[in-house]
């Protein structure tokens, strides 16, 4: 059974009466909807509908629990606290390890990956029962997929939740209340404005390209790349530039290494023939 422990990731403890209310507010999701049993995909934007933290939120006996970078979480914690306010909340740091398990069935204790179901679920447990496994493995079958996260495929404090896929990946709820960066974010969906998406490359030589290298098509530039393994990588792309290029026949290529562009299998935004 794969299983792997994720030492990157952190979690965030937000507990009390008001969190409900609290962190409805504040993200993208939906949390008053969020079943038992599911970690669902949220963010924490700026005001201007960029994506400061994107993490899984689940629920808590006392409240919720968010599933972040663990480089991010003291970040995340702060700024939480700052927008408490008078709200009847407690944010603190859990001492949990995160692991990651697909292709087996999940154990009693596990959360479904909200995301996509072939991401498999998520464990919390003691960092000393964690599982010792390679986090490789998990990273490159969330690339394969196609599912970015933030700081590896897209830089945070820089993209829109559509650029991220978010809309795609059920990350938003576009018919709950405001939130910080919802006006953004909704006049984007209903205008149809996103023009950048993160796209699955598939490198020829099978070798991907690191993190931020250019992107580009004859003298075209299309993006930058975001992580990549085995032979694959995701990378941020003008969708109607590569339209674009390849109407033209063009070769595209990621840190100068050809590349096939993928629509994700997930995805229903409109996507160059």
């Amino acid at each position: 059974m794969p299983l792997a422990h994720l030492p990157d990731r952190a979690l965030v403890a937000v507990t009390g009466a008001d969190a409900s209310s609290f962190l409805q507010g504040l993200v993208t999701c939906n949390v008053e909807t969020l079943p038992e049993g599911e970690a669902r995909l949220g963010a924490l934007l700026t005001p201007q509908g960029k994506i400061l933290f994107d993490f899984l939120v689940s629920r808590a006996p006392d409240g919720y629990r968010l599933d972040v970078a663990r480089e991010k979480a003291p970040d995340l914690l702060k700024r939480l606290t700052l927008y408490r306010l008078r709200a009847k909340v407690t944010v603190e740091a859990l001492p949990l390890a995160v692991a990651a398990g697909w292709d087996a069935d999940a154990p009693s204790s596990a959360l479904r990956d909200g995301r996509l179901a072939a991401l498999g679920w998520r464990l919390y447990a003691p960092e000393a029962s964690a599982a010792d496994s390679d986090a490789a493995a998990y990273a490159a079958r969330r690339i394969a997929l196609g599912v970015p996260e933030g700081g590896t495929d897209f830089a945070l404090g820089d993209a829109f939740p559509h650029e991220a896929l978010m809309d795609q990946l059920g990350g938003v709820d576009f018919k709950k209340g405001c939130y910080v960066g919802q006006e953004v974010v909704s006049r984007m969906q209903h205008r149809g404005t996103a023009r950048t998406r993160i796209v699955p490359l598939v490198y020829r030589d099978g070798a991907a390209a690191p993190s931020g290298e250019p992107v580009t098509a004859g003298e075209r530039s299309l993006g930058q790349t975001g992580g990549g393994a085995d032979g694959r990588g995701l990378a941020s792309l003008r969708i109607d530039r590569l339209a674009e290029a390849l109407a033209a026949g063009e070769t595209v290529l990621a840190g100068g290494r050809a590349v096939e562009v993928e629509k994700p299998g997930f995805a229903s935004f409109a996507w160059p023939v």
